[in-house]
């Protein structure tokens, strides 16, 4: 049940993310930050969609919380999902700073949401991989799960140092790896669900009948 609700909070955010890129014809996709699609038309599709990222994030950190054994369990990456979703919160609230305009308060609590969300998301990615390796029905998951988790964490310290990149496909760039990891995430942890429903199904069957 939290697999697939964290697979329909995700699949609001990739379709308003992807839907503005052509709706707003006014930004250069290229050069423009998921920052600008927020403000003006189309904004509030955009807003709403960052908070079913939220709600995805600690659906997520949960339903891994609890489907990992109790040796294999950490609440730390549950914390920074949690984190990283309150953050994005904020980011989806709080307009940014544009270019050829005075800066302010609220310019700046977006863009240090927006990057206490890349941060914490990209590190409880790291966690949650690293903590499948106690776990025997889930360490298989281990090496891909990881390598993704750092390659977006990679990514999000070369989009904060790389200053003469194309900012928007930079940052669209991040968030697709970011997005990526957590579908494969869901659909494992989607796929697990079902899995222990089907056994415990099947071990629920062959119990000899009571007299009732």
């Amino acid at each position: 049940m939290l697999a697939t609700a964290a697979l329909v909070g995700l699949g609001v955010f990739v379709l308003a993310g992807v839907a503005v890129q052509f709706l707003r014809a006014d930004l250069d996709w290229l050069h423009a930050p998921m920052s600008f699609y927020l403000l003006g038309p189309y904004g509030v599709w955009l807003q709403i969609a960052y908070f079913a990222l939220a709600g995805t994030l600690v659906l997520l950190g949960t339903g891994y919380y609890r489907a990992l054994s109790l040796q294999a369990r950490s609440g730390a990456p549950l914390l920074l999902f949690a984190v990283a979703a309150v953050a994005l919160c904020v980011t989806a609230i709080a307009d940014s700073n544009l270019p050829r305009r005075e800066p302010t308060l609220q310019g700046w609590m977006h863009g240090v949401a927006a990057q206490t969300a890349f941060l914490c998301v990209t590190t409880a990615m790291l966690l949650q991989s690293w903590r499948l390796r106690g776990d025997a029905r889930w360490r298989r998951r281990f090496a891909l799960a990881f390598a993704l988790a750092a390659i977006a964490f990679i990514a999000v310290w070369v989009l904060a140092f790389w200053r003469d990149a194309p900012r928007g496909l930079a940052q669209k760039t991040v968030v697709a790896l970011i997005v990526g990891w957590l579908a494969l995430a869901t659909v494992w942890l989607r796929r697990h669900g079902s899995a222990t429903g089907c056994v415990s199904a099947g071990e629920g069957a062959l119990l000899p009948p009571t007299r009732s």
